[in-house]
């Protein structure tokens, strides 16, 4: 892999989280949201993707027809993943975890519409030009961070320890690391060494959360994502690994952290939403770890 290649939010693994940002934009729009993010439908409208994206329920309604279009199954799994994440910050937040670190951030704007503890560090890690893309849609909404928010632009290829350390991390407090939508990006040596470093930097009481495919080959063969790909106009195949691997949780566990796996109909069902079956949804997994 070329460790100098760059993507912007219209281009490459962008378009998918410029994706994850319609979809939240959607469900921010539905009378009974699982979350809130007032910031999304900005990303999507600033970002002038070649392909339109929803960023309400009657976008969503307008460009459905017949079959029910490719978008609500997304957008139902985006929901649940989004209430997910948010809890586990805030479940960190109470039991008075005040550092935070968003791996592959994307247009994640928790550090902007979730109540941080006062004090609170936010570190967010991902690709310069997707973070200059979000701080300046962000400040053109003239939106405050809710925290001490410190992006650093780096490839997680690159050495985004060190440059997280150097942005003023301190590896001696308990910290409340997120990678959302990143794992099956990464091929099994680069999943490995995220994970070793997360434990490295990692004080006791730290909290992790993640998700990840218990079968992403099968997925990849999945009729539903095929039709979110095509309407995305991406080759997946190109950019997700099907390698086989140990999970996350498994990873974690041997270096002595307490993990709970639940699949993404089971935490969909917990908040009253119900995953259409599907390849995608029945191999999707969220992992949360604590180090005690």
């Amino acid at each position: 892999m070329d460790t100098h290649q760059q993507w912007d939010i219209v281009t490459g693994i962008g378009v998918t989280a410029l994706a994850v940002a319609a979809a939240r934009a959607v469900e921010t729009s539905r009378p009974a949201s699982l979350a809130q993010d007032p910031f999304a439908a900005r990303f999507v409208t600033a970002a002038q993707a070649s392909s339109p994206m929803p960023t309400s329920v009657e976008d969503l309604a307008a460009e459905a027809g017949e079959d029910g279009g490719v978008w609500p199954n997304m957008i139902d799994y985006i929901a649940v993943r989004t209430r997910a994440f948010d809890d586990h910050f805030l479940n960190a937040a109470r039991d008075g975890i005040a550092q935070a670190v968003i791996l592959a951030s994307g247009l994640d704007s928790r550090a902007f519409r979730l109540d941080w503890r006062p004090g609170t560090v936010v570190h967010e890690i991902d690709q310069p030009l997707v973070l200059d893309f979000k701080l300046r849609v962000l400040r053109e909404a003239e939106a405050e961070p809710r925290c001490d928010h410190r992006p650093t632009g780096i490839d997680l290829r690159d050495d985004w320890a060190a440059a997280l350390q150097g942005a003023g991390f301190d590896p001696t407090l308990p910290t409340a690391w997120l990678a959302e939508g990143l794992m099956p990006y990464l091929p099994p040596e680069a999943e490995e060494n995220l994970l070793h470093q997360v434990h490295r930097l990692s004080a006791p009481g730290s909290y992790f959360a993640a998700e990840y495919f218990s079968d992403m080959g099968t997925v990849l063969t999945d009729p539903m994502m095929e039709r979110n790909v095509l309407a995305l106009g991406l080759e997946l195949g190109d950019l997700l690994h099907s390698d086989r691997r140990p999970s996350p949780a498994e990873r974690l566990a041997e270096q002595g952290w307490q993990t709970q796996v639940v699949t993404g109909p089971d935490k969909a069902n917990t908040y009253g939403r119900a995953l259409r079956p599907s390849a995608m949804h029945d191999n999707v997994r969220l992992v949360s770890a604590h180090l005690p």
